[in-house]
């Protein structure tokens, strides 16, 4: 029988015999909600999820966010350097983007700027609940408003959302890994409705001050599909228990809630000076599943800054072999 492995703080611990974490649970010494994996599994799972972990008679709470459904929707990605997502609307289901994200929608689209993160609850709930998504939008340096795209007719309807720069469009079913996904707070692209649009705080103010995404991420919740978008090439790595590797801080994407997340210090002046890599790599430890990026957009700004002439009018005389003494002809 394989062993199982729980996470706590971003850790994983373990390994138990089923029938360990079967009586702890049953006892109330851990939360049903505890993230749990064994060998096999392809993400981390809440206990309560679980049947073969569950006493008979026990009285084990429902899995998180209960009464939360995102709308389910269908997709096709569309491209291959510079990519769109054309989505597949039943009547009345909804998807929320960011704003200016729309590359085109069926004349039975009905679009709607709405106050808050996006979830069911914060458009169901008062003021106060709109107020604090959309003050959660705001903190991530989002606008406080979100758009939503309804289809009103019969059959069914298609919009479509474009990537703001050459990269990949990454889908992501929520319900696939833990209804959690921490992601970089620029990469959010549009959503199922009910998908929860968050914060994610970094504890540590190592990891927050030179970690390269500041003290706050993006964080998704919910059950349906949501589409991140990140630069250049994507690859993504399944991480065993207690399997590390380091990456450039830039080159970080999204992670699942169970993958630990920490700054190292390169640990050699010398190399950060003149290695041209900084001073700080991202140290990420599994369990969980993590994107890398091979592109990150501030890589791409900086090298467009270098390269652009500083002066108006200017060119670089990157086609001629004189170089710059070819610019003293120029008026």
């Amino acid at each position: 029988m394989s062993n199982w492995y729980i996470a706590v703080n971003g850790q994983s611990q373990g390994p138990y015999s089923q029938e360990q974490l079967r009586q702890t649970l049953a006892a109330g010494q851990l939360e049903p909600s505890l993230l749990v994996w064994q060998e096999g599994y392809s993400d981390w799972v809440p206990a309560s999820q679980i049947p073969e972990l569950t006493l008979p008679g026990s009285n084990a709470p429902p899995p998180p966010f209960p009464g939360q459904q995102a709308h389910e929707i269908d997709y096709r990605i569309v491209g291959q350097e510079m990519q769109f997502v054309e989505i597949e609307l039943d009547p009345n289901e909804s998807v929320i983007s960011e704003a200016g994200a729309m590359m085109y929608m069926d004349g039975q689209i009905q679009m709607e700027t709405i106050f808050g993160d996006g979830s069911q609850d914060s458009q169901s709930g008062g003021f106060f609940d709109k107020m604090i998504g959309a003050g959660k939008r705001l903190v991530t340096g989002e606008g406080l408003f979100i758009t939503m795209f309804t289809y009103t007719g019969t059959g069914k309807g298609k919009v479509a959302f474009s990537a703001p720069y050459p990269g990949k469009i990454i889908p992501l079913d929520l319900s696939s890994y833990g209804r959690r996904i921490i992601c970089q707070k620029d990469a959010f692209l549009c959503a199922a409705k009910g998908v929860a649009i968050g914060i994610a705080f970094q504890k540590k103010i190592g990891t927050a001050l030179f970690g390269g995404e500041g003290f706050i991420m993006q964080q998704l919740d919910g059950d349906g599909l949501a589409f991140v978008h990140a630069g250049g090439t994507i690859v993504e790595k399944e991480l065993a228990a207690g399997e590390t590797i380091r990456v450039d801080t830039g080159c970080l994407v999204a992670l699942s809630q169970s993958v630990h997340y920490d700054i190292e210090f390169v640990g050699n002046v010398k190399s950060a000076l003149f290695g041209g890599e900084g001073f700080f790599f991202a140290t990420l430890r599994g369990p969980g599943h993590v994107w890398l990026q091979s592109l990150p957009f501030s890589r791409l700004a900086g090298r467009i800054w270098e390269a652009a002439p500083q002066t108006p009018g200017a060119t670089s005389g990157e086609g001629s072999v004189l170089g710059n003494i070819s610019n003293l002809f120029e008026r």
